[in-house]
């Protein structure tokens, strides 16, 4: 297939990460300088963000049968490359004074950016994988960056392998339910599982086709934490470096989830009623788990790790809500729950990165004792963060959390409804007791880590973030009007 200028276009959002990932990388090999890299890389992503935002009025276009350019996916990548840029920001002091090269940590988060945006892209299987491993293979250096770092308490290394050996299983998992597809329909387009749905396919039998939405869910439940598949997902999140712990629980879940949608948008996957159960017991077993496992934690890392895995779940909600209700606000939930999601996550560990280094991360929960005390900013952001996650009025997360409800409502999903009720409430227990924490008064307090002015910008990160909370939290509607828009075109 012959690629024009107007099918490059759409592309440029895509072309500028990877142009900047290129251009890190060249000025790497001309001469190392660490504040020039970080520069490179957060102007990239910057500039990348732009394009995309302007494009989203007015681009909708299939490039190759691997990638879709439409508003809803200009939307994400708006997201992802803003958020990529975040975390390049506060990953800047974090690794400051880190006794070793610190330049090829953006060109990780560069290249797995490039992933994700192709991820959010992708209505083939074939792009999924390209994007989905993109971005795995990056992370995988990203979670073992800091290993070479001496007298420190924490396994980068292990939490890489770990990651690493995992994540190449389900993988395994997605790409043999693939096959399955392939032999079936002969084509790897999300589209072609519609005629799995309608029996139109000879030889294998509904009974295959069953079983490759399952291996692809089994690979998808991995990827998004879901129990029972979760079990990585807290010993990776506390044995990685803060910043790659917040790449790894934003983005890495996001552009899954947006994928997840696609397809189920487009294959009627949930047309078998053995995807619909396994669907919604993970919902429920994630929501229960994810809280419950939260409550013996006493490492913030850990509690946001569990914390994810129920976050998760409430999103599976709206996701089976949109097989019983057609033209539900499904997709709308969806979309806007990820978005608050981010916010929320970025914001939690973007404060957990400011008072940390890559000698000394702060990650036990008495690290945060009289942190009210020491920087009353910091402390009110981070209470702001976790009582969003709680799904507290007055902030996103519960604009969020009642979409998501009002779908389920829509859909009669009674059983799932009580568990997230359940879990939300088990929720605001371990939430509240991080903020308790905070408003002691420490005997001894630890003396939080100060990078000058090079804090200065991730201080800015953390006032973006918490207006952002705020705003979205008592003032929704134009958000969730573009976001009605955009789900339109999916």
């Amino acid at each position: 297939m012959t690629m024009t200028l107007s099918d490059l276009l759409p592309l440029m959002p895509l072309l500028l990460v990877t142009g900047t990932a290129v251009l890190a990388m060249a000025v790497v090999g001309i001469k190392r300088h660490y504040t020039l890299t970080v520069l490179v890389t957060i102007t990239g992503l910057l500039l990348a963000t732009i394009v995309a935002a302007t494009m989203m009025s007015s681009t909708n276009q299939q490039v190759t049968p691997l990638l879709i350019v439409d508003q809803y996916s200009l939307f994400f990548t708006v997201i992802t490359c803003a958020s990529a840029m975040f975390i390049a920001i506060l990953s800047y002091p974090y690794l400051q004074n880190l006794q070793d090269q610190r330049e090829e940590y953006y060109l990780l988060l560069g290249v797995a950016t490039i992933g994700a945006v192709v991820m959010v892209s992708s209505n083939h299987f074939v792009s999924t994988i390209l994007g989905l491993e993109t971005l795995s293979m990056s992370l995988y250096g990203m979670v073992a960056y800091p290993v070479h770092v001496k007298d420190s308490a924490k396994f980068p290394l292990e939490a890489s392998v770990k990651y690493l050996v995992l994540s190449a299983a389900a993988s395994g998992f997605m790409l043999f339910g693939m096959a399955l597809v392939y032999a079936q329909t002969g084509t790897l387009a999300f589209s072609s599982v519609v005629e799995l749905v309608n029996g139109e396919t000879e030889g294998l039998g509904a009974g295959f086709s069953v079983v490759a939405l399952l291996m692809i869910v089994a690979g998808v439940a991995f990827k998004l934490s879901l129990a029972p598949f979760h079990m990585w997902t807290p010993d990776v999140y506390e044995g990685s470096p803060i910043p790659a712990t917040t790449y790894l629980a934003t983005i890495g879940k996001a552009g899954m989830f947006v994928v997840l949608l696609r397809f189920i948008e487009a294959s009627d996957a949930l047309e078998f009623e053995g995807v619909v159960l396994v669907l919604s017991l993970l919902a429920a077993a994630s929501i229960l788990a994810g809280n419950l496992l939260a409550l013996l934690q006493e490492n913030i890392k850990r509690i946001l790790a569990y914390s994810s895995i129920a976050h998760m779940g409430y999103v599976l909600i709206a996701i089976i809500a949109s097989f019983y209700v057609e033209g539900s606000i499904s997709v709308e939930a969806v979309t806007f729950y990820l978005l608050a999601y981010m916010i929320m996550s970025l914001g939690a560990f973007g404060v957990a990165s400011v008072i940390s280094s890559s000698e000394t991360e702060r990650d036990h929960i008495d690290d945060y004792t009289g942190l009210f005390w020491r920087s009353p900013w910091l402390a009110l952001v981070f209470t702001g963060m976790l009582l969003s996650l709680a799904g507290i009025p007055l902030t996103v997360g519960f604009i969020g959390k009642f979409y998501l409800f009002f779908a389920g409502v829509e859909a009669a999903l009674w059983m799932l409804l009580v568990a997230l009720i359940i879990g939300s409430g088990i929720g605001l227990y371990y939430y509240l007791r991080i903020v308790y924490r905070m408003v002691l008064k420490a005997d001894a307090a630890t003396p939080l880590t100060s990078n000058g002015a090079a804090s200065l910008s991730a201080y800015g990160v953390l006032a973006v973030l918490f207006v952002l909370l705020l705003i979205l939290g008592v003032y929704p509607a134009p958000v969730m009007n573009l976001i009605e828009v955009i789900s339109a075109t999916i």
